[in-house]
């Protein structure tokens, strides 16, 4: 797959970088760990990143610590998401990292941005568990900051689970870095066009392995993987609940089971940073077996390995799941 993310610098440019001594890294905070993770990546041999959302927590429901803040203050360069996903970081953004460089990656231009999904058991705003969320979003409370960026003004942002989307990722973040320390330009160039490399071999792996898991009816907790599907032509038929913070109510888990049964579905997949209980649930009685996708990387160690290790546990976990 030729690779049109990554542009060369100039070679002149490049020598004339390398002819300087080295000097220390900025200081740099990624917000979620897969963004964490290309840019520790791009970074390596030069310094680390500081991750800010760590361990399962998720940046659907989090809230910043003293601590957090503190990285937030000390940043030259922020990596975030964008607005849909990270809603805590609006205000401080803006105040804790008012004189950092803040690179959004919604905005990063040619980024593959999916519609929300609608219809069926995709439906955004029709069940309680959303009319919930809007009673709760009305009143300005910290519900609308758990809302997992619930305005949803510019789609999907589960952004990163599309290998594609994450070589214009790397991309920016070299971009980036190289325009904050010059100094060491020459390193992030080298080690973005390597990540790049890996990233089109990951993609045509995956793309190999998981045929035998296309065709065979699924659903995930919520719609956090439409990119990764996207991109490797696998589809669930639906999601269990809108805002993963909400658990849907009593109603909505007979509608979800109905559909369930309806389309013979093989497998209903939990997610570790919520409670499994819900999935549970609804599999009673119908055959269909339970499996884990973690968009985020919960349990994966921290650092440049990350990423791909992620997309191939997400693979390896439908392959697992679907494929008997």
């Amino acid at each position: 797959m030729p690779n049109k993310a990554f542009a060369l610098l100039a070679p002149v440019a490049v020598a004339l970088f390398a002819a300087s001594p080295a000097l220390a890294a900025p200081n740099v905070v990624a917000t979620i760990k897969p963004l964490h993770s290309l840019v520790a990546g791009v970074m390596d041999g030069v310094g680390t990143p500081e991750l800010l959302i760590e361990g399962a927590a998720s940046p659907h429901g989090f809230s910043l610590r003293p601590s957090d803040a503190g990285k937030l203050e000390g940043a030259d360069l922020v990596f975030w998401i964008g607005e849909d996903l990270e809603t805590f970081l609006d205000g401080p953004l803006e105040t804790l990292s008012a004189n950092a460089t803040k690179v959004e990656m919604m905005d990063i231009e040619g980024m593959t941005i999916l519609e929300l999904r609608e219809g069926g058991l995709f439906e955004a705003h029709s069940h309680e568990e959303h009319a919930h969320e809007e009673d709760h979003d009305d009143h300005g409370h910290e519900h609308e900051d758990d809302n997992e960026g619930h305005n949803h003004e510019h789609g999907d942002a589960h952004i990163w689970l599309d290998p594609d989307n994450a070589r214009l990722m790397v991309a920016a973040i070299a971009d980036a870095l190289i325009t904050a320390d010059p100094e060491n330009a020459q390193t992030y160039n080298t080690n973005g066009q390597a990540i790049v490399a890996r990233l089109d071999a990951l993609q045509d792996e995956v793309d190999a392995r998981i045929a035998p898991a296309r065709g065979k009816p699924y659903f995930v907790f919520h719609d956090a993987y439409h990119a990764f599907e996207q991109s490797f032509d696998i589809e669930a038929a639906g999601s269990f609940t809108v805002n993963p913070e909400i658990a849907p109510g009593a109603g909505r888990l007979t509608e979800i089971r109905s559909v369930v049964e309806q389309q013979g579905a093989a497998c209903l997949f939990a997610e570790p940073q919520f409670s499994p209980q819900v999935i549970q649930t609804i599999a009673e009685g119908t055959g269909a077996r339970i499996g884990t996708l973690d968009p985020l990387g919960a349990d994966i160690a921290d650092g440049p390995e990350l990423y791909f290790t992620l997309i191939e546990t997400m693979a390896s976990n439908l392959i697992d799941c679907l494929a008997d």
